[in-house]
């Protein structure tokens, strides 16, 4: 759907006094590293030799973005050379030749000497240092036959020549010859196919005719050349220099009189591959397509006795095709050339095809016509195997008024769009760019139209309504090549050179290099129809510029035009027209035209242009211009100037002006959307800010308020033009956003974009289409449909895009549900309402919203119909969340009195809804068998499995039946509910329920106020203690009055207090009572509770000994003499206290050792951990064996470790076959990773909690020690000294622990000794510091208390 557009056009004329009949330019050469062309100007003297000129003409004064201004060219060097008899145009055949015949076959320069070589026909080879001050020619060889054709290598190593006596001569760059033999010869080559007869065209079908045809084989005899054909060789080589094929005419025999073309391809070595079959009518034309798959000729046609006797090929008169061959010589393909009209005759066809030619990117062939009035150059491209006339490129006719001819016709070997044309004195460089003419307009009279131009035609399709796939078009419209004026020097292109759109109505305007401008009414036909899908009416047509048609006047050359979105007042439409002065002028001039409704036209303004080759940006406000640098400028209506606007950092071909705004509340601006040739994505304000979006785009377009582009990445992305706003506004430095994705078929390109049908057109490389529906688009009509309560058209596009319908209701619930009514009337289908409540109740909605939809489209449901809305109703109950299957089965009942006949669909909808076996159960959950039986018959359940069932149940009281229905159902506090109003003969069941089920709650609750209750409670308090919890048994068991009860559950909870107030308050024996606190007390003691110990001891006991022996078990040892004192029993200190607190003093330095011991272990490890990480990291991370690479089979039974052998887990059946964690293994991973075995990365993380865990320890005996110290520098001397040695060992261990402590958590030195930031240890830091957080920074730094413990005392003895 792409067509070529002009972008950049320059002539050059050299400098000369002699007229055209007497000299002209003839071959061109190109100095790629200077960007510079090298042009041969050829004279005949008086003494027939021919004198050559070499001219070099810059190309950067001709197309460099920075500079406009133009050089003249530069005469490098001159030479003469004999003239060959055959290629003297000047001594032609009496009535002369129209065709230019140069003396020079072939001029190159060869990049690596800096030297150019020239090959004459005459036979010389002649060479010359472009690089010298003064450049002489040498001539380093003379072939005496002379030379008819010679082509180099693309790589410019070999030189082919054919010489005057038809031989084959291939030679190096220094002219060194390879190979030589002639090139007329019946072999056909290396690459000759077996023939065993199958897949030849004999065993083809070729119906009842063509049979005898087909084997009856082609009579050579019959096989001729075109009367066209120059009779000269022609050579061209493969784009990847492998191979080169020769084209000649094979000389006649007795056996074939006529001569006929033969194609030969060669390999690089000189050697034959292959000869092509043989075509009759082929003629000279020969080019490799430089990607290699085709070799493209042309053929003539004819028929009649004319025709056979040339040996033309079979087809109507005037049938000339464009040919192609595959490497093996093999016909690939053809096209018409459509020159000549049908029922010509033979020979007077009027043209003739004199060379071809392939851009460097093999898309574009080049076809150079000689016609009798002028040459023209065409140019064609193929789009899913059709091929397309795109360009026309019209000789300017010479001041003498002669024929118009072009001298050579090149293609730039690097820049695939460049092409130079040459003609007697002037060169014309052209540089092509690929352009898709779509409307822009906006909905809703967006018809997505696309215009294609294919020669006369233009090809239009409207992608609103049509999808039609090229080379088809929804409509062709075909012009009359506009006629050349009075004024006009000779004939003008056929082919429009640049069509565009109108953005506010349906005009199309075409527009002609020569100025010619047609505007067509297209009549688009945007809905669905019979009618034709377009009717274009043609509404004016004329010259953009009157003076153009005055004699004398100033030859322009029009590019580009863009319709105006401004439409002044009573006229029909205005346009802007770029052209260019062919005389060579630094400068563009802008026209803009209206045309009045009246037919009329005006020119509006022009202005002039500060540089040439801009473009012109389509705008939604005023005239755009860009410069070859990038800038924008507005034109100034008034004083007819450009004002600079914005800018991009290079210049974009493909450019854009939309308003945007970052928000609703604030005005639009202009924003400028540019692509440049490098595949640079701009975007770029008024304020000069700008921001490249991608560096890998291929299109763009803007629809619908997004800017979508696709990329070589193969994806489109979706820009909202708001969010651009802000993104210029925010500054170069912020990050671009991520905008929404869609993957893409590899190479598309976008074509069009369809706001109102939600559609992105893209085309393939290939150059079939695809047509998309993005979920932005989507959403942006969806969600302005929705805005304006267009509730029916949203949901159709939900639907036929499958957009989650829950959008309908999250875009805006409120207004959602105030617009209910209005909802349900446009969505009036049944199936579509049932459609919709279903995506809301599978859908993302919290579940009280859910509820709320469905309740209220239910409520406008059954007040509009609830006999055409019943399965929507239906529908409306089961999708609430949760499901109201009762409501639902309660409609049924209401349908089966009121609406007998729509029951039974009623019923299988719903079960179509919900599964048979939860309706069942339902409708038995509510009691009504005759709901039931409905339910399981259209259920098709079988009567074996309920009906036994239900009679049971028939058969039973009414509640005790609704109590096996509950119960059936696992309703179990409903059915204790139920069994309760069955009556107290069944409250032993009941109570055996409860059990069962656990319902003591919710027996408590109804059998409260009655006499059972307490019977609820003593089967309760059993319950708990059952369970030890033996607190709340005893409660209840005091509640139920069953205090034995009671006491023995509070004696298991070890509360002494309530124990013991009911033993007083049951008046137990004080024998009882005394073994009661017995055994109480131990229990204490058992658990550490001393104190409580030794107050049942005291008070319930009354015995002194054991309290004080308790209490001294527990370090309590003020308390201990207390009681001593207290009881007048101070045998008891020496006897139990002396001796308690020594033992206690030992136990206090038995964990000291302990702990230092662990502390001293643990600190080690960890500073041989640290030490290990730095200087041997290939140990402690894990070192990869490099022969194990080599290796194509291991198990995991055993394997080498690896760097992230200590990071995973190796796999096993049991990792390969499940994809979750039990909870069990979860905490068996948990206790494996907190382990802490040594050799693993857990291990420093083990030994650092260890550590905090030992500062808690010694916290806790640095308190016992506390309470000990002062007893004992109390008693005898021997106590005095061991508390004044704990003392000495507390404050000893403090002070170690506390270094060691801040040793281990002192963070480590950034760079250690020996050890650089590119070494192995600090990689694998990091890459330990990405996997995890450091383990110093998970385990926090415990804090070292420090305790009073020690006295200040002066005691007697210590020194």
């Amino acid at each position: 759907m792409r067509s070529l557009s002009l972008w950049k056009h320059s002539s050059t004329s050299i400098p000369t006094s002699l007229r055209p009949e007497e000299s002209a330019l003839s071959t061109v050469a190109f100095d790629l590293e200077l960007n510079a062309v090298y042009v041969a100007h050829e004279r005949c003297d008086a003494d027939a030799d021919v004198e050559i000129q070499i001219w070099k003409i810059s190309e950067g004064s001709q197309f460099d973005e920075d500079e406009v201004t133009t050089s003249e060219p530069t005469l490098l060097t001159t030479f003469a050379t004999p003239a060959s008899p055959s290629s003297n145009p000047w001594a032609s055949a009496p009535g002369g030749s129209t065709a230019w015949s140069s003396e020079i076959v072939s001029m190159r320069l060869l990049p690596e000497t800096r030297m150019l070589v020239l090959v004459t026909r005459g036979g010389d080879i002649a060479t010359t240092e472009i690089d010298e001050p003064a450049p002489l020619v040498d001539v380093v060889g003379s072939i005496d036959t002379g030379i008819q054709a010679a082509c180099w290598g693309p790589d410019d190593s070999l030189l082919v020549l054919v010489t005057g006596d038809d031989k084959l001569i291939l030679m190096t760059s220094t002219f060194d010859v390879l190979q030589e033999h002639p090139l007329q010869t019946s072999d056909f080559g290396e690459g000759a196919p077996i023939a065993l007869g199958w897949g030849t065209k004999a065993t083809q079908f070729h119906g009842s005719i063509g049979k005898a045809a087909a084997q009856s084989g082609l009579d050579l005899a019959a096989v001729g050349s075109s009367p066209d054909d120059d009779a000269r060789p022609r050579i061209s080589w493969r784009g990847d220099g492998a191979l080169f094929s020769v084209s000649t005419l094979a000389p006649p025999s007795p056996d074939l009189p006529l001569r006929r073309r033969i194609l030969r391809v060669y390999s690089r070595e000189g050697a034959l591959q292959s000869t092509a079959e043989p075509v009759a009518g082929l003629e000279h034309t020969l080019c490799w397509r430089p990607s290699g798959n085709l070799i493209a000729g042309t053929q003539r046609f004819g028929s009649g006795p004319e025709a056979d006797k040339l040996g033309l090929g079979k087809g109507r008169n005037g049938r000339h095709d464009v040919v192609f061959f595959e490497r093996n010589g093999l016909r690939h393909g053809e096209f018409d050339l459509r020159e000549a009209a049908e029922g010509v005759r033979v020979g007077e066809w009027g043209y003739r095809v004199r060379e071809l030619g392939w851009s460097a990117d093999s898309n574009i062939l080049s076809v150079w016509v000689e016609r009798n009035e002028s040459d023209i150059v065409q140019l064609w491209t193929m789009g899913n195997y059709h091929w397309y006339l795109k360009q026309e490129v019209v000789a300017p006719t010479t001041p003498s008024g002669g024929p118009a001819r072009f001298t050579s016709v090149n293609w730039h070997p690097e820049d695939p769009s460049k092409i130079i044309l040459t003609t007697s004195a002037e060169v014309i460089q052209r540089m092509y760019a690929w352009d898709t003419f779509t409307s822009l307009s906006k909905p809703p009279a967006d018809s997505g139209s696309v215009a294609v131009v294919d020669g006369i035609n233009v090809l239009l399709t409207p992608f609103r309504s049509h999808n039609v796939p090229p080379p088809m078009a929804a409509h062709t419209l075909a012009f009359t090549p506009p006629a050349p004026s009075s004024s006009s020097r000779g004939p003008i292109a056929r082919v429009p050179i640049h069509v565009s759109f109108s953005p506010l109505t349906d005009l199309m305007a075409v527009l002609w290099e020569s100025g010619t401008v047609e505007l067509w009414d297209l009549h688009t036909r945007l809905g669905p129809g019979r009618a034709p899908v377009m009717v274009p009416t043609k509404v004016w047509a004329g010259l953009v510029n009157e003076d153009d048609a005055q004699v004398g006047a100033p030859l322009t050359s029009y590019r580009q035009i863009v319709v105006n979105p401004e439409q002044p007042d009573d006229a029909l439409v205005s346009f802007s027209v770029l052209g260019s002065l062919a005389d060579g002028e630094d400068s563009d001039v802008i026209l803009v035209v209206v045309v009045h409704r009246d037919g009329t036209a005006k020119e509006s303004y022009r202005v002039q242009t500060p540089e040439r080759h801009g473009r012109l940006v389509p705008a939604e406000e005023g005239t755009v211009w860009q410069s070859p640098s990038g800038e924008l400028l507005t034109a100034n209506t008034t004083e007819g100037l450009l004002m600079p606007t914005a800018r991009f950092p290079e210049f974009s071909y493909h450019a854009l002006q939309v308003s945007a705004a970052p928000n609703s509340t604030e005005p639009p601006s202009p924003l400028f959307i540019g692509l440049s040739p490098s595949g640079k994505l701009h975007v770029a304000d008024a304020q000069e800010q700008v921001r490249i979006l991608a560096t890998n785009a291929n299109s763009f377009t803007v629809a619908s308020d997004f800017l979508i582009y696709t990329t070589t990445a193969h994806y489109s992305h979706y820009a909202p033009l708001s969010e651009l706003v802000t993104l210029l506004n925010a500054g170069p430095t912020t990050d671009l956003p991520e905008w929404e994705t869609r993957r893409v078929e590899r190479g598309s390109r976008i074509v069009a974009a369809v706001p109102s049908n939600m559609a992105l057109v893209l085309q393939m490389p290939r150059g079939n289409l695809e047509t998309v529906n993005p979920r932005p688009l989507v959403m942006k009509i969806v969600r302005a449909d929705i805005d304006s309560v267009n509730y029916g058209k949203a949901f159709l596009a939900c639907r036929k895009h499958r957009v989650d319908l829950n959008v309908l209701v999250e875009h805006d619930r409120d207004a959602f549900f105030k617009s209910i009514p209005a909802f349900v009337e446009q969505i009036a289908e049944v199936d579509y309402i049932n459609l919709f409540l279903t995506s809301v109740g599978q859908g993302t909605l919290p579940a009280e919203q859910i509820s709320r939809v469905c309740d209220e489209v239910r409520l406008e449901l059954e007040r509009r119909d609830l006999k055409n809305y019943a399965s929507s109703i239906l529908t409306a109950h089961v999708m609430k969340k949760p499901a109201d299957h009762e409501a639902a089965l309660a409609l049924l009942l209401r349908l089966r009195d009121s609406e007998p006949d729509l029951v039974e669909d009623a019923v299988k909808y719903i079960i179509f809804l919900v599964d048979a076996d939860s309706l069942f159960n339902t409708a038995l959950g509510m009691y009504d068998f005759s709901l039931v039986l409905m339910i399981a018959q259209h259920a098709q359940k079988d009567p074996r499995e309920y009906l036994p069932f239900l009679r049971e149940l028939r058969a039973l009281d009414h509640y005790y039946q609704r109590f096996r229905i509950d119960d059936h159902l696992r309703r179990y506090e409903k059915a204790l509910t139920n069994l309760q109003f069955a009556g107290s003969e069944r409250f032993d069941e009941a109570m055996a329920y409860v059990e069962q089920h656990q319902l003591y709650d919710k027996a408590l609750e109804l059998w409260r106020g009655t006499n059972d209750y307490e019977s609820v409670l003593e089967l309760y308090g059993e319950w708990l203690y059952e369970r030890r919890e033996y607190k709340e048994a005893a409660f209840v068991f005091r509640q139920a009055g069953k205090l034995k009860k009671a006491m023995v559950a509070h004696e298991k909870a070890l509360d002494w207090q309530e124990l013991f107030e009911l033993a007083v308050q049951a008046n137990t024996p004080e024998a009882e009572l005394k073994d009661m606190g017995f055994s109480m007390a131990e229990d204490l003691t058992l658990k550490k509770r001393y104190a409580d110990a030794a107050r049942v001891f005291l008070d319930y006991v009354k015995d002194i000994r054991h309290a004080v022996i308790t209490l001294v078990q527990g370090n309590l040892f003020s308390e201990a003499r207390r009681v001593i004192a207290l009881g007048a029993h101070p045998e008891l200190l020496e006897e139990i206290v002396h001796p308690g607190t020594l033992e206690s003093r030992a136990q206090i330095s038995e964990d000291l050792s302990e702990m230092r011991e662990q502390l001293r272990k643990q600190a080690n490890r960890l500073r041989e951990l640290r030490v290990r990480k730095v200087e041997e990291p290939d140990a402690f991370y894990g070192v990869e064996d490099a022969d194990l690479h080599n290796v194509d089979v291991m198990t995991d039974v055993s394997m080498a470790p690896t760097a992230f052998t200590r990071y995973t887990v190796a796999p096993s059946s049991v990792s390969r076959t499940t994809s979750k964690r039990s909870s069990r293994s979860k905490r068996k991973l948990e206790r494996k990773v907190g382990s802490g075995r040594k050799g693993t990365v857990d291990e420093e993380e083990y030994l650092l909690k260890s550590v905090t865990k030992l500062v808690g320890r010694f916290t806790s005996t640095q308190a016992d020690a506390v309470a000990l110290i002062p007893h004992l520098l109390q008693f005898t001397e021997e106590h005095q000294s061991e508390g004044l040695a704990l003392q000495d060992e507390l404050a000893g261990f403090e002070k170690e622990l506390r270094e060691a402590v801040d040793g281990i958590w002192q963070p480590p030195e950034s760079e250690a000794e020996g050890v650089t930031n590119e070494s192995w240890a600090v990689r694998m830091q990091e890459h330990e510091k990405r996997r995890q957080i450091n383990p110093l920074e998970k385990v926090t730094k415990p804090d070292v208390k420090k305790q009073e413990w020690s006295l200040k005392l002066a005691i007697h003895g210590r020194s």
